[in-house]
């Protein structure tokens, strides 16, 4: 049928085009008779008017209508050419229908096999269902004979007797995992943690906010003063450190927080002093100077960090970074020296936990990488510092883990956690930042006698070295949501009265008790 109408539908378009082709053959004799005519009338009027052009006009006229013939029987073989391109694509479409067709034929037959087959196979599984079901009923009818129950009964008592040995065994494991995990996760951590300080004993160097100069002589006191005070003026602006002269002998005292600019001033005067020639001119030459050569430091002393780690594959610019936190502090401790001994806590509690040394050495050298130019860009260094290694391609987690470390974000990943612990252990431990043990356990009573002054307040506990304090209040005084009021309340007072490294986490806990005996 479908092939029927495919060769109907080809006669008559092969019929359509032919008859265009004719009207088309028509018209164009209709066109060069015209022009015949238009050529003798032409000519009869050249004839009328001159003898002379009669001859010219005649054979213009003949020309044009050459021309024109020639242009339209051009036309018309192109026409033609078109037309059995377009017969051979037809014939060729009715050939390709064929064949699918043929194809879909084929494919019917082994579809209705297939049915036959499959509609025999049902028949027969559903006879067999039906002599299984009756088989089941036979045997279910014996059973309730023997056991004196219907199924219904048999099946509640079974499910009984199994809920309840379930249950029970259920409740044993689930406190005896509990109770296993408990004892050995807190056995654990303190073997990683004692561990980990017992294998790494770090230096430290007390910074301060003032570097003193030697001089040669009192004389040269004036010379860096200079006329009317220009040579002071010149070194301060260029260095951005103030310059402290007074009747201490033969000493320049640099007073700046940054200790890098306190160097870069240091340096420069002294070359000023050793050189002798002291004006504005060849302080801005030589502070220039000084400040391309300890860029070049910076870079040095970041490669022997990393070197030092055993890290490797640290992108240019965060080794120069890392120089800067040589000549950074927080509380008096040096940021670099920091890192590095967060470093190799991490690397070494990565040891014990089965995890990866190197990646986890990684992010404890990068964590504080924001510290180099939170005094330049908004926001705290945990977040400055994860900006800085999502832009120089470090990986999602060292990412992560230098933005967790002070729990700006939630930790994600055991390595986030590994960091916190390290940055904490090596930075809130008696004596890493010069904090004698008598000021640190003052601390932590400051800290829970300013928790318990607020009403309501049972008890507080200062724990994880300061870091965080507990508090537990009177249920009976204090609702649950007054318990964040409290919190924020507590942290305010906190961050008024008292200085601290990084950052305390306060926990209000409010629970309600009830205790009976039965006698």
């Amino acid at each position: 049928m479908w092939s029927s109408i495919v060769i109907t539908a080809i006669i008559a378009l092969g019929v359509g085009i032919l008859a265009g082709f004719l009207a088309q053959k028509y018209f164009i004799s209709k066109r060069v008779l015209e022009n015949q005519k238009l050529a003798d009338r032409i000519l009869e009027e050249a004839r009328k008017e001159a003898s002379a052009q009669k001859k010219e006009i005649l054979l213009q006229a003949k020309d044009e209508a050459f021309k024109q013939k020639k242009e339209l029987e051009k036309e018309a073989r192109d026409r033609e050419k078109e037309l059995k391109k377009q017969e051979q694509r037809l014939q060729e479409k009715e050939e390709r229908l064929e064949s699918k067709l043929e194809k879909v034929a084929q494919k019917e037959s082994e579809v209705v096999a297939w049915e036959n087959r499959l509609s025999r196979q049902e028949r027969t599984f559903t006879e067999k269902e039906e002599q299984l079901q009756q088989l089941i009923e036979q045997q279910s009818r014996k059973l309730e004979e023997i056991s004196g129950m219907t199924r219904e009964e048999a099946k509640d008592r079974l499910m009984t007797d199994v809920e309840s040995k379930t249950r029970h065994e259920a409740a044993k494991m689930i406190r005896q995992i509990e109770m296993e995990a408990q004892e050995t996760a807190a056995k654990k951590a303190k073997e990683v943690l004692a561990l980990s300080i017992q294998r790494y004993a770090g230096d430290y160097v007390s910074e301060h906010t003032v570097s003193a100069v030697e001089l040669p002589s009192e004389d040269m006191k004036g010379r860096i003063i200079g006329r009317e005070g220009r040579n002071i003026r010149a070194i301060e602006a260029a260095t951005g450190v103030d310059l402290i002269i007074d009747d201490t002998p033969e000493t320049v005292v640099l007073s700046a927080y940054s200790p890098l600019r306190r160097e870069v001033a240091k340096q420069s005067l002294e070359r000023l002093i050793s050189d002798g020639r002291i004006h504005p001119a060849r302080i801005e030459d030589i502070v220039d100077k000084v400040k391309k050569e300890l860029d070049v430091k910076l870079r040095e002393i970041g490669e022997q960090a990393t070197f030092d780690v055993g890290v490797y594959g640290i992108h240019p610019e965060l080794i120069r970074l890392l120089g800067h936190l040589h000549y950074r502090t927080s509380f008096s401790q040096n940021v670099l020296q920091h890192s590095i001994e967060v470093a190799f806590l991490c690397g070494v509690m990565a040891a014990e936990l089965g995890l990866d040394q190197k990646k986890a050495k990684r992010a404890g050298l990068l964590h504080d990488l924001g510290k180099a130019v939170d005094h330049e860009v908004e926001g705290s260094h945990a977040a400055i510092g994860a900006e800085l290694a999502k832009k120089h391609n470090e990986s999602r987690e060292i990412i992560h883990a230098i933005a967790a470390h002070h729990e700006d974000v939630p930790p994600e990943s055991l390595l986030a956690v590994l960091v916190q612990a390290a940055d904490s252990l090596s930075g809130a431990r008696p004596g890493a930042r010069k904090e004698l043990l008598e000021n640190y356990v003052n601390r932590l009573e400051e800290l829970e006698k300013i928790a318990t002054g607020f009403e309501g307040v049972h008890r507080s506990f200062a724990i994880q070295a300061g870091r965080e304090l507990r508090v537990i209040v009177d249920c009976d005084l204090i609702d649950d949501d007054a318990t964040h009021l409290l919190s924020k309340e507590i942290a305010g007072k906190i961050e008024e009265n008292m200085t601290y490294p990084g950052q305390i986490k306060i926990t209000v806990i409010r629970e309600k008790r009830a205790v009976n005996y039965a006698k």
